[in-house]
């Protein structure tokens, strides 16, 4: 048991001579010009495998980060900053920029210098001002005119309705008793009659009888008078 506890001793000895201590700062600009608009901020590696706080003077240092390759990020509550890829060899520490959403390998050839400096890009803005009332936006809407045209519809029927000839009137009456029909057909579960009523709906109405005669070649009677 003592021997377990004495090679993992040596183990942990040798890793953290391994390790590195990755630093940097926040440099103030007009964006965030100093700490107490900054407000507390942690730095991480990899979401918080390694993490340190920000100094009031925006210095920070990460100890004992193992050889790797890590997703640098500062997590501030007012402001935003930049990825970075940060590679941790056994003795030197390479920063590169990093794009979120994107493959750690291959690295991009472009480095950034050492230690690291973050300058943030842009701040927070949690306040959404309420939109003011907008008469033309509101009637632009398609329920609003829908409601416009129907009650256009229900002023404009009674003149509608006045200058319409006695035929056309009834057989919109008709049309209406055949609507009506249908739906209290649907409504109490009468599928088969509601489908009758709506087929109905569609047919020409029967011609009025009218009695036409007919007149046949040859046929005509007269009353001839022998002399």
């Amino acid at each position: 048991m003592l021997r377990l506890l004495g090679l993992l001793s040596i183990a942990s000895l040798i890793l953290i001579g391994n390790a590195l201590d990755v630093t940097g700062r926040i440099a103030w600009n007009a964006v965030c010009i100093n700490y107490k608009a900054l407000g507390q901020t942690r730095v991480k590696l990899d979401n918080g495998k390694y993490s340190a706080n920000v100094a009031q003077d925006g210095v920070f240092t990460i100890p004992n980060v193992n050889p790797g390759t890590y997703v640098f990020s500062a997590m501030s509550h007012n402001y935003a900053f930049d990825q970075l890829r940060i590679d941790v060899y056994e003795s030197a520490i390479e920063v590169r920029p990093y794009v979120p959403g994107t493959p750690l390998n291959p690295p991009s050839t472009i480095t950034l210098q050492y230690p690291i400096e973050l300058s943030a890009k842009q701040k927070y803005n949690y306040f959404v001002p309420p939109e003011s009332f907008n008469v033309m936006g509101m009637l632009g809407s398609p329920m609003m005119l829908l409601m416009i045209f129907g009650g256009g519809m229900m002023l404009a029927m009674p003149y509608l309705m006045k200058n319409l000839d006695p035929e056309a009137l009834e057989d919109m009456k008709e049309q209406q008793t055949k609507m009506a029909k249908m739906q209290n057909a649907m409504t109490s579960g009468d599928l088969k009659g509601g489908l009758s009523a709506f087929m109905s709906s569609f047919e020409e109405p029967p011609p009025s009888s009218q009695s036409v005669q007919k007149s046949t070649p040859g046929a005509k009677k007269k009353n001839t008078k022998k002399r």
